[in-house]
C-alpha cells in the first residue's frame, strides 16, 4: 500500500532534480564568464550553447530508450553522472581550448540533463494518469526556476572564486541533489486492478505523420528564445537597461518560465492540449514582435513573455505526446520528440551567426507562425 502512495515523493524528487537541469535557459548568465575564463570568442561560446541544447535533444532519445528498458531510476542515475561529470570536467579545461571545452562540458552536460528530463516527466505522468499535464507542470516549475538559481549561484560563487570553481561546486551540488532525486524514481506498481498501459513504441511512432509534425513544431518553438537568450545581457544593456539591472532579465525570465511550465500544462488538462498550444505559438509570435521594438525595462517584459510561452509549450508537449501515442512508452517517445530541440538549437545557432539582430526578430516570428500551423495539422491517431 505504501508504494501506491509514492506519487508526492516522485513529484518532489522530480522537482529537485529539474531545478538543476535547466541550463539552456540560464546560459545567458554563463556566457560572459565562460568567454572571459576560457578565452572563448562570441561564436565559440554560442557554439558551446548550441551544442549543449543539441546534445539535450539527442540525449532525450537515448535516455528514453534506457528508461524504457531499465526504468527511470537507472536513467536518472546515469544522467546525474553525465551532468555532474560535465561540470567537474569543465573545471579542469585550460584556457584557449574551445574544442576541449565542447567535448568535456557541452556534450556530457547536455546529455546528462536529457537523461534526467524524460525519466522525471514520464514517471510523474504514470503516477498521475488523469492529471498528466498538472504532474508535468509541477516538476517543470523547478526547471523554470533554474535560471534564477544559476544566476544567484554564479554571482555568489563565480564572481568571488572564478568560473572553474563555480563549475566544480555546481558539479558537487548536482551529484548530491540529482543523485538523491534519481534514486527515488520508480514506476507505479501494476496490480490486478490497474489498467495496463497502452501505446505505440518509438518505431511505430516515428512512422506517423503526427510525430513528424510535432517534432517540427518543437524545433520551431526554439528560435524565438534561443536566438537571443545567450546574449540577453548585452541586448538588454544596448537597449538602455542599466548594466546592473541586466541580470534581472535571467531572473525574471526564469520566473516567467516557471509560471509557464505550471500554468500551461495544468490548463491543458481542462482546455485541451491543442488549444493551449495554439496560445503558446501565438504568444511566441506576439512576444517576438514586442521584443523587436522593446527598449529599457520593456526588454525584460518582452523577454519574460517569450520564456513564459516557450517553457509552457515545452511542458505541454510531453502530455500532448502521451495523449497521441500512449503512456506505455512515454519516456522514449518523448525523447524522440525532443530531437526537435536539437534541430531548433542548430537553426538558432546558424541564425545567430548569419543574421543581424533585426533579421533574427523576423525569423523568430516566422518560426512561431509555422509552428502554429504544424500543431493545427496534427490529428488524433485512427483507432485500431
Amino acid at each position: 500500500m505504501a508504494k501506491q502512495n509514492r506519487g508526492p515523493y516522485i513529484l518532489a524528487a522530480g522537482a529537485a532534480t529539474q531545478l538543476l537541469t535547466g541550463i539552456p535557459a540560464a546560459w545567458g548568465v554563463f556566457q560572459r564568464p565562460v568567454m572571459q575564463g576560457y578565452g572563448l570568442s562570441r561564436g565559440q561560446a554560442m557554439l558551446a550553447f548550441a551544442l549543449l541544447v543539441a546534445a539535450y535533444g539527442v540525449g532525450c532519445a537515448a535516455g528514453g530508450l534506457l528508461q524504457d528498458h531499465r526504468g527511470p531510476r537507472v536513467a536518472g542515475l546515469w544522467g546525474t553522472g553525465l551532468l555532474a561529470g560535465g561540470f567537474f570536467a569543465a573545471a579542469l579545461v585550460p584556457p584557449g581550448n574551445a574544442a576541449l571545452f565542447l567535448l568535456a562540458y557541452s556534450l556530457p552536460a547536455g546529455l546528462g540533463s536529457a537523461f534526467l528530463a524524460p525519466a522525471v516527466m514520464a514517471c510523474a505522468q504514470k503516477w498521475y494518469r488523469k492529471k498528466k499535464g498538472w504532474a508535468t507542470g509541477v516538476t517543470g516549475v523547478a526547471m523554470g526556476l533554474s535560471g534564477a538559481f544559476y544566476t544567484l549561484f554564479v554571482r555568489l560563487v563565480g564572481e568571488g572564486w572564478g568560473i572553474r570553481s563555480c563549475f566544480a561546486a555546481l558539479g558537487a551540488v548536482m551529484l548530491v541533489v540529482c543523485g538523491s532525486g534519481a534514486a527515488i524514481l520508480q514506476d507505479p506498481p501494476q496490480t490486478g486492478q490497474t489498467r495496463p498501459l497502452q501505446g505505440l513504441d518509438h518505431t511505430q511512432m516515428l512512422r506517423t505523420r503526427q510525430y513528424k509534425l510535432c517534432a517540427v513544431a518543437v524545433a520551431l518553438s526554439a528560435p524565438p528564445v534561443l536566438l537571443f537568450s545567450p546574449e540577453i545581457f548585452s541586448i538588454a544593456t544596448e537597449r538602455g537597461l542599466p548594466e546592473s539591472a541586466a541580470p534581472f532579465s535571467i531572473v525574471l525570465g526564469s520566473a516567467a518560465s516557471a509560471a509557464g511550465r505550471l500554468l500551461c500544462p495544468a490548463g491543458s488538462d481542462r482546455l485541451g492540449r491543442k488549444r493551449v498550444l495554439y496560445g503558446v505559438y501565438l504568444g511566441l509570435a506576439a512576444g517576438s514582435v514586442a521584443f523587436a521594438f522593446a527598449r529599457e525595462w520593456w526588454v525584460l517584459a518582452a523577454y519574460a513573455t517569450l520564456t513564459f510561452f516557450y517553457s509552457g509549450g515545452a511542458a505541454v508537449q510531453p502530455a500532448f505526446n502521451s495523449d497521441l501515442f500512449g503512456l506505455r512508452h512515454a519516456g522514449v517517445n518523448y525523447g524522440f520528440l525532443a530531437l526537435g530541440m536539437s534541430g531548433g538549437s542548430l537553426l538558432s545557432y546558424l541564425g545567430s551567426q548569419a543574421l543581424p539582430l533585426e533579421a533574427r526578430h523576423g525569423l523568430a516570428v516566422g518560426c512561431a507562425l509555422v509552428g502554429l500551423v504544424c500543431v493545427r495539422l496534427v490529428k488524433p491517431l485512427p483507432q485500431s
